[in-house]
């Protein structure tokens, strides 16, 4: 029987604007997941938080800064498990898989930031630990990226990861068709 939980990542205030690493629409993105936290709650799906708190030499999310801390629209309730981590992804030397496995969690709703890193590294391997995943596009953000000294705008970053992510990781929808 699939039992679903919502998996936040790393929607921290360096990546809003005046942050150490902002992102391209980071404002939607944190909005469409306020709307997808909501709507789980309602359903009784669990919401769950992956919070990346990186030592001084990492440049930003530096732990115990405000640029690490929980962006102000997207706020955990009282009782909503956060997960720290210090890797892109996810699992690694984290509790988020036994805590998963514990709950009898099947299918992950994933959602956040960075789309090029630790949402792409987290969706692939929530993947092969067996989780069915789902990634919200619009509820992710993501950044320009350089590639030998050419620019890849940040939409081109989108659109290419959730192609990839699409192909065998993750069924891919944006948050309206996530509502309906």
């Amino acid at each position: 029987m699939k039992k679903q939980a919502l998996l936040i990542i790393d929607v921290q205030n360096d990546y809003f604007k005046g942050g150490k690493m902002e992102l391209a629409g980071p404002k939607a993105a944190a909005a469409n997941i306020r709307l997808i936290a909501d709507n789980c709650r309602q359903k009784g799906i669990p919401v769950m938080y992956v919070q990346h708190k990186a030592d001084p030499s990492g440049g930003f999310l530096i732990a115990n800064t405000p640029g690490a801390d929980i962006y102000p629209g997207v706020q955990p309730l009282a009782g909503e498990k956060i997960i720290v981590k210090h890797y892109p992804n996810s699992f690694r030397e984290t509790e988020l898989l036994t805590h998963l496995r514990q709950a009898g969690i099947t299918d992950l709703i994933i959602t956040g930031m960075m789309t090029h890193a630790c949402v792409d590294a987290t969706t692939r391997a929530a993947k092969d630990y067996g989780f069915n995943c789902t990634v919200v596009a619009d509820a992710c953000a993501t950044r320009d990226l350089e590639v030998n000294r050419q620019t890849v705008p940040a939409a081109e970053v989108q659109r290419s990861l959730m192609g990839a992510l699409g192909f065998y990781y993750a069924n891919i929808v944006n948050t309206q068709a996530y509502l309906q």
